[in-house]
Order: structure tokens, then C-alpha cells, then sequence
């Protein structure tokens, strides 16, 4: 019977603390060493195919989307999307918001049932909704052949007042969020967002929120409906308002200083709190 101390560690097995020896099928010693796979090399592995499982869904998702909408084109722009929108029911106006909310539901569930810990519950959230959103306007333009031009404007959201702006500004949100969001979800267990960060980010997000609702917010305020802000579906002189709205001009500037503060805090994130894998 071998005694525990009759094989002792030797030359380099003696020197790593991250070794342990244990007696192996045949009677002969087998070292197990915690440093014989690179720390993180498995959670990235495990996080690149959860990438590729949340791209097959935000692409599908996008593509329904975009089928919802040709339905909705077919009904109420029969001759095509342009400004003027027209007079839309105020009903359908509401189902749409309810629709744009569940949208919301279903990317924060699909974020928190596919990730650990808040940063990579955000990373997967950033980029489902990135992808989305790009394959949002491919699958417009497979159908519809439709927008024309990155610089066509679109309704973007409804939520909570209409989004507005050429099809370009989106499309460049979308792209920075679903890398910086898959950068989270790879990098995500070494990833701390700090304080400074995350007001740069916060901030650049508000300029980019204001650059896309600060037409309907000037047609809201310059009208005297901000008082009603909760029943515009309601009234009749908004609507009308609304259905006769031609945007003439996007706020590139603002939307720029926005697009720039998001990219210096992703920039702030990576380069202080990217960790480098244990050698």
C-alpha cells in the first residue's frame, strides 16, 4: 500500500501551487494542475455559441418584424411610406405601442434567461437589439425594396413619443450596439462598467433620444398638448397635426456629439477595464 508520503513533489511540480497529485487508475501518480486549461478560455468558447444562438434569433426577429410592417404598409400606404404619414386610427396607433412594448418584454427576457450577472445580461441585450434593428431594414429592403436611401426618413419607435430620422442614424446605433453588446457578452466576467463610464454613456444616449424625438417634441410643446401628454391619441387637433408632419431636417450635430460620448465611454470601459487572460 502506497503511504501518502511516500512520492513527493519534485522540481517544478514542487514549485506550482496550483498543482495536486492524486493516484491514477494503474497505481501511478496523475498531477492536476488548475492552470492546465487559460482561465476564461471555456466562458469564451460557451459565450461565442450563445452569440451564434442569440444572432439566429435576433435575425429572425428582425425579419418578423419587417413583416408586420409590410402588412401594416399594405393597409394604410398602399402607394407607398412617405411623409405625410395621413391619418392613422388612433386604435392602431395604440396597438402598435403595445406591440412596440412587447418588443421591449421579449428582448429583456431573451437577455436575462441567456446570461449570468448584469454586464453580460446587457451585452446580450445590446446586441439582440443591434442585430435586430439591422436585419430590421435588410428584410424591409428584401420585401419592399424599400428605403430608397440611408438618409429616408422613418418612424423609429412610438415610445414615449414618435422617433424620427433617417434610416442611417438607426442603423449606426444599431451597429455600436451590438458590437460593444458582444464584446460584453465574450468579456462580460472580467468587465466592470464604472461610475465615469457609465455617465458618459447615459449621456451620449440622452443626446441621441433628443436628436430622434425633437421633432414631434417641438410639434408637443409649440402646440400646447404637453399638458395632455398622456391622451395626444385622444385629440383630435394633434392628430391632425401629426398626420400633416413633414420632417425637414435631422439633428446630425446633436446626434453626432451623442454617437461620439457613447463611443468614448465604450472606449473608457474597454481599454481600463478589459482584463487580459492569466498567462
Amino acid at each position: 500500500m502506497l503511504s501518502p508520503f511516500s512520492i513527493q513533489p519534485t522540481g517544478d511540480e514542487a514549485e506550482r501551487p496550483g498543482s495536486t497529485s492524486s493516484a491514477g487508475p494503474d497505481g501511478t501518480e496523475a498531477e492536476r494542475s488548475s492552470y492546465a486549461v487559460p482561465v476564461g478560455t471555456e466562458a469564451e468558447r460557451s459565450g461565442s455559441k450563445l452569440l451564434g444562438w442569440l444572432f439566429v434569433f435576433a435575425v429572425s426577429m428582425g425579419f418578423l418584424e419587417a413583416i408586420v410592417v409590410v402588412y401594416l404598409r399594405m393597409l394604410f400606404f398602399p402607394d407607398g411610406f412617405s411623409f405625410p404619414l395621413g391619418m392613422i386610427p388612433p386604435g392602431v396607433l395604440m396597438t402598435e405601442i403595445v406591440r412596440e412594448a412587447c418588443t421591449m418584454g421579449m428582448l429583456i427576457a431573451v437577455a436575462a434567461v441567456s446570461a449570468r450577472g448584469f454586464t453580460r445580461r446587457l451585452g446580450a441585450f445590446l446586441f439582440v437589439f443591434g442585430v435586430w434593428d439591422i436585419f430590421y431594414y435588410v428584410a424591409l429592403k428584401i420585401f419592399l425594396g424599400w428605403p430608397p436611401s440611408l438618409l429616408t426618413w422613418d418612424v423609429l419607435f412610438l415610445i414615449p413619443v414618435t422617433w424620427l430620422g433617417p434610416v442611417l442614424a438607426p442603423l449606426i446605433v444599431a451597429v455600436t450596439m451590438a458590437g460593444f453588446g458582444g464584446w460584453l457578452m465574450l468579456k462580460g466576467e472580467h468587465v466592470r462598467i464604472g461610475p465615469a463610464s457609465w455617465v458618459v454613456l447615459c449621456m451620449g444616449a440622452f443626446d441621441i433620444f433628443c436628436a430622434f424625438v425633437s421633432d414631434y417634441a417641438v410639434l408637443i410643446v409649440k402646440g400646447g398638448f404637453l399638458s395632455d401628454i398622456f391622451g395626444l391619441l385622444s385629440s383630435p387637433e394633434f392628430m391632425e397635426l401629426a398626420a400633416a408632419y413633414v420632417p425637414e431636417s435631422f439633428g446630425w450635430g446633436l446626434f453626432a456629439i451623442g454617437e461620439l460620448m457613447v463611443l468614448a465611454g465604450i472606449w473608457h470601459v474597454v481599454s481600463r477595464d478589459f482584463s487580459p487572460p492569466i498567462s
